[in-house]
């Protein structure tokens, strides 16, 4: 999906509350205190390569380091790159600061949620993308439910809404910047 794409979406969904979801959760990635720190994992049968890919361009053009993501595997081949080999046991290192965002469409099986409670315990943000899994979201400080019989949008077209809204920078308008250089021109102001 490209950024047209994605902006004639946001569009379409601008009065159904799903942009504000999009961008609460896009916002609380950014959280994340260092590079590398926003660990993204899946199910073992559904790695979440995708979202990873545009948090990693998103950190790249916004500028925000902090998205650069780490994407955690269930069974890295010891042969792979450094980056696509963590595994889950990095979890075992997180703590405040760091995201652990959970992207599934499935529910999340039983040693997910375990390393997933741990995490939190250690104090790291626990994020979510899921398809109405409670349990799941019990232990998220912040999720989004994509439930295929409910929802607007599809699986995949949260995660592109999330991702951009992650890497949105906004810049301030001319009205903005011109106030701002007006009140360093003019000096602090004194009231009578």
């Amino acid at each position: 999906m490209d950024t047209a794409s994605v902006s004639l979406l946001r569009e379409a969904l601008a009065s159904t509350g799903w942009l504000e979801q999009t961008r609460q959760l896009g916002m609380a990635l950014r959280t994340t205190r260092s590079p590398g720190g926003l660990m993204v994992v899946g199910t073992p049968d559904d790695e979440p390569w995708h979202v990873t890919a545009h948090l990693a361009d998103e950190a790249r053009l916004s500028g925000l380091a902090q998205l650069s993501p780490t994407l955690l595997r269930w069974d890295p081949p010891p042969n792979a790159p450094a980056h696509l080999r963590v595994g889950l046991d990095r979890l075992q290192e997180t703590g405040r600061g760091e995201t652990l965002f959970i992207v599934s469409e499935q529910r999340a099986p039983v040693p997910l949620l375990e390393r997933v409670d741990d995490a939190r315990r250690t104090g790291a943000t626990i994020l979510a993308i899921e398809g109405g899994d409670p349990e799941l979201e019990s232990l998220a400080h912040d999720a989004i439910a994509v439930r295929p019989d409910e929802a607007l949008i599809t699986f995949d077209a949260a995660q592109h809404l999330v991702s951009m809204a992650a890497g949105e920078v906004r810049r301030a308008s001319l009205r903005e910047r011109l106030a701002r250089l007006a009140d360093w021109v003019t000096g602090p102001r004194v009231s009578d």
